[in-house]
C-alpha cells in the first residue's frame, strides 16, 4: 500500500509542479516557442539523472523513494508526449527550424543534463 500512496503523492506533485514551472516560463518567455516543456523537460531530466545516481551509484534512495520521487514525480513531471505534440504543432504551422531545435534540443541537452545530474550525485 505504501507503494500505491508514493506513486500518487509524487504523481501529484509532480505534475503540480510541471504546471506551475511551465506557466511561469510561458509567461516570461511568451508563446512564440514551447519554452515551458523544454525548460520542464531538461530539468526532470537532470533531476532523474541525480536521483538514479544517488539510487545506483550511492545507494541512498530506498525503493518506496524511488517509486516517490523517480516513477511518480518525474513521471509526472516531465511529459515527453507534450515534447512531441507542441513539435508536431511547430511542423504543422511551418516552423519547421523551431521544431529541429525543440526537438533535437530536448533530446541531445536532456542527455547533456542527465550525465551531469549523475556527476552532481557522484560528488556528494
Amino acid at each position: 500500500m505504501i507503494k500505491w500512496i508514493s506513486l500518487c503523492l509524487g504523481s501529484l506533485i509532480g505534475g503540480v509542479s510541471r504546471y506551475i514551472l511551465a506557466g511561469f516560463v510561458h509567461q516570461s518567455f511568451g508563446s512564440g516557442f514551447p519554452y515551458g516543456t523544454l525548460i520542464v523537460n531538461l530539468s526532470g531530466c537532470f533531476l532523474i539523472g541525480f536521483l538514479n545516481a544517488l539510487a545506483e551509484v550511492k545507494f541512498l534512495l530506498t525503493p518506496n523513494a524511488r517509486i516517490l520521487l523517480m516513477v511518480g514525480f518525474c513521471g509526472a513531471f516531465t511529459t515527453f508526449s507534450t515534447l512531441i505534440l507542441e513539435t508536431s504543432n511547430l511542423i504543422k504551422d511551418g516552423e519547421l527550424i523551431k521544431a529541429l531545435i525543440n526537438g533535437l534540443g530536448s533530446f541531445l541537452l536532456g542527455l547533456l543534463v542527465f550525465y551531469l545530474g549523475q556527476v552532481t550525485a557522484k560528488l556528494i
